[in-house]
């Protein structure tokens, strides 16, 4: 193993993000494509590269563009996510766990809400971490599959762990909503755990803003008369508002 090869190979990756193999051929012409692949095998298995049909990327900048998909994401809305969001925060909680969904417009909530005495169990990475930053007496974080699009956690495992906890209020967000489809979501396993957690829910909460509706994703996890309460930063289309409190659901 020829160490020096292999470390400039990964610092020709590191500095352009994602190389082919025929580039590297070229820069090392004096040793076989084979040897090549086998370097970038060896860098795979030490975490520092992925490879890729053809070639390889760099972990670090594949992380990047995942953190500037959610931060732009993240970003996006602010004023209908804080008019949501304080709305949220004012509702009065059923006795037991709170659960907080992830996504952006749920982490808005806990930084609008008082978490101090609460057992807050939520599938969002980021929402754990400000649970914790503003005192949460207690944060679960679900574990299973996390989805680095919108760091949110689903699976198998985080079914079954959240089967035995006890929810009182849930807050959950959705990706979209039209009349045909209910409330949906692109991710099948997020969808299955979104609907977990409405079952065990005493009282369920969407947050959504306005943008999403008349939109509809792949998997339905609820429909009005699942939910108790919708919140939006503005008034809903007439005929939506009508569907929803003839569904008994408070619209804020």
């Amino acid at each position: 193993m020829n160490t020096e090869r292999i470390w400039a190979i990964n610092s020709h990756i590191q500095m352009k993000g994602q190389v082919h193999l025929k580039e590297l051929m070229e820069l090392f012409p004096q040793v076989s494509a084979m040897t090549i692949r086998r370097d970038i095998d060896y860098l795979e298995k030490q975490g520092h590269i992925v490879r890729t049909r053809g070639g390889a990327k760099s972990i670090i900048h594949l992380t990047h563009m995942k953190e500037d998909i959610y931060q732009t994401r993240a970003n996006e809305r602010i004023e209908a996510k804080t008019a949501i969001a304080q709305k949220a925060a004012g509702l009065t909680l059923e006795t037991g766990a709170v659960y907080f969904d992830s996504g952006s417009t749920v982490m808005h909530t806990v930084m609008h809400m008082n978490v101090t005495g609460i057992f807050a169990v939520t599938s969002g990475p980021n929402v754990a971490l400000e649970l914790c930053r503003r005192g949460c007496a207690r944060t679960v974080l679900l574990g299973g599959n996390v989805n680095m699009d919108n760091l949110s956690i689903s699976g198998v495992s985080a079914l079954e762990q959240l089967k035995k906890i006890n929810i009182g209020t849930a807050f959950m967000a959705a990706s979209g909503f039209a009349s045909g489809t209910g409330f949906t979501v692109g991710n099948f396993d997020e969808g299955e755990l979104k609907r977990a957690a409405i079952a065990k829910a005493s009282k369920v909460a969407v947050l959504m803003d306005s943008e999403k509706i008349g939109s509809s994703l792949p998997y339905t996890f609820a429909s009005f008369s699942d939910i108790d309460c919708l919140i939006s930063e503005y008034p809903l289309p007439k005929e939506l508002y009508e569907e929803a409190v003839k569904s008994g659901v408070t619209v804020l």
